[in-house]
């Protein structure tokens, strides 16, 4: 399949993209340099270029608002989800429709999709989630409230949700 990838640069460093002809299939989280935020989407898929795709540069600059602080709706964009589960786009679909600002525990997002005994699927899908910030799973918690299990780390998670609160309060976000 072929990838297009793109680099875009925010406030918090550089986020890499990657689109197929079905839509996004990939984006990463900030990473100071493109060196770092490029890798991640090489080492999934090898012989892709860097380019330009239709949709690149509307992403790009959505993810540079939302960095900036700006209150921004990722939900339109169209995932390319035809190497995952049913039950993996389900419980993406369902981690998207959380609003900014708030957050939902493993064990909601898995009454959600029908199988509300699944948190641990349900944590293992956002484990994967090749999506970060497009589907927000920063958003999803553990069942007290308590900030578990995020690839970019738990301060990196702590961030976003500081950053989505004062989005959705409609006040600025200013990191120290």
């Amino acid at each position: 399949m072929e990838i297009t990838l793109g680099l875009c640069w925010t406030f918090w460093g550089w986020v890499g993209t990657a689109f197929s002809p079905h839509g996004l299939a990939g984006t990463t989280l900030p990473f100071p340099t493109l060196e770092e935020a490029m890798a991640p989407l090489l080492h999934k898929w090898p012989g892709a270029q860097e380019g330009v795709h239709p949709r690149l540069m509307a992403l790009h600059e959505k993810l540079q608002r939302y960095f900036r602080g700006e209150l921004v709706d990722f939900r339109n964009e169209t995932l390319d989800v035809h190497q995952c589960t049913d039950f993996q786009a389900r419980v993406w679909d369902v981690v998207r429709s959380i609003p900014c600002g708030q957050v939902r525990s493993y064990g909601w997002v898995a009454a959600q999709v029908g199988s509300p005994q699944a948190a641990r699927a349900v944590g293992r899908v956002m484990a994967t989630n090749p999506f970060p910030i497009v589907v927000p799973c920063h958003r999803v918690v553990g069942w007290n409230g308590q900030l578990v299990g995020f690839g970019g780390g738990l301060d990196m998670k702590r961030r976003l949700l500081a950053l989505e609160a004062a989005q959705a309060q409609g006040r600025p976000f200013y990191t120290t």
